[in-house]
């Protein structure tokens, strides 16, 4: 199974992008993963939140494909401890998942037809993190699922 993260915006602080590097490097003896960041829309003043939601949705649903299982890292989405989220992963990996990806909105979150067309919505806290802290997160939480899954000494309960 691959893992795709889809983002929109790039990671600005060499902090963030230096954790999520660490992780991804660790994540590589476990699964493929693909991390996609959309740019940025450009001159958004002059945009309500929802047509930057509207065009955000537009450069999201581009990049997925018909067979892809979408789930979006969203508030109102499912709560996993990190042993259950394991059991998640490994539960979409036997039922012949191809290719799982993950979506990061921006800051206003998703439009409609992102919602439409994902097949779960995960949250990884109730607290609200902005997008750039949230992958971090959601990458290093990956790195714990798996080693989990391989019964590695990285989580203790």
């Amino acid at each position: 199974m691959k893992i795709t993260l889809l983002t929109v915006g790039k990671t600005e602080d060499t902090y963030l992008k230096d954790g999520i590097d660490k992780y991804t490097k660790r994540l590589k003896h476990y699964i493929k993963l693909d991390i996609i960041d959309l740019s940025e829309l450009k001159n958004t003043k002059a945009l309500t939140t929802d047509q930057q939601k509207t065009k955000e949705a537009e450069l999201i649903l581009k990049k997925l494909a018909n067979t892809d299982h979408v789930i979006l890292l969203d508030e109102k989405g499912m709560e996993f401890t990190s042993q259950k989220f394991a059991n998640f992963l490994d539960k979409k990996a036997i039922g012949s998942v191809q290719n799982l990806v993950f979506i990061v909105g921006g800051p206003y979150g998703f439009d409609q037809s992102v919602y439409d067309r994902a097949n779960d919505k995960l949250c990884l806290s109730r607290m609200t993190f902005s997008h750039q802290m949230v992958r971090l997160f959601f990458i290093e939480q990956l790195y714990r699922a798996y080693t989990i899954l391989k019964g590695e000494p990285y989580h203790h309960e």
